[in-house]
């Protein structure tokens, strides 16, 4: 018997101060077995940075030819594509010539930083391509945030994505391993 998805909602006020975005919307959001909290929360976090009416969680680690989170056009084609972790240069490459702006969280010290001293220098190729990285002492305090049900409010300015839900709150400062003037 195979395992299924665990469900997880979140209900959201939305304050991007960058792209003076604001809206409250609600999301589910799945986990796959094979999927940390952890994970789960840096996906919803990275939705939080794009949050836009038309970003979508695709089938992510189900689907090869699909990032975690995209937007499309309303010609289906791809404006903003984004992945989590240490993906294939190749599959960044491929996403980079099917997307407007591509962007990737990357994430796990000892893994994340190893991974883009041998990647880095073929990743400054792509020029639509953003890489974030966030430590593992602020996505454990964001893992902390989880819970099936979830009332947050994300602010987001200068970059930093600030989490509140009930009396916790997150500060999470993204390092920039390389950067783009693309939209968000």
């Amino acid at each position: 018997m195979a395992l299924k998805a665990t469900i997880y909602k979140a209900n959201l006020s939305i304050a991007d101060l960058d792209r003076q975005v604001y809206f409250d919307t609600s999301l589910t959001l799945a986990r796959h077995p094979s999927e940390t909290e952890t994970r789960l929360m840096l996906r919803l976090a990275a939705w939080l940075c794009h949050a836009d009416e038309r970003l979508q969680f695709t089938r992510g680690l189900c689907a090869d030819d699909e990032p975690e989170i995209w937007r499309l056009n309303d010609h289906q084609g791809i404006e903003c594509w984004i992945e989590l972790g240490l993906p294939d240069e190749k599959r960044l490459k491929k996403a980079s010539h099917r997307s407007a702006a591509v962007w990737l969280y990357a994430y796990s010290a000892r893994a994340a930083t190893v991974w883009w001293q041998q990647h880095r220098d073929k990743l400054a190729q792509l020029s639509n391509l953003t890489v974030r990285y966030l430590d593992d002492e602020q996505l454990e305090k964001l893992t902390a945030l989880a819970a099936r049900n979830m009332n947050l409010q994300a602010t987001v300015q200068d970059g930093v994505l600030w989490l509140s839900a009930e009396d916790q709150h997150v500060e999470l400062h993204f390092t920039e391993w390389q950067q783009v003037n693309q939209p968000a």
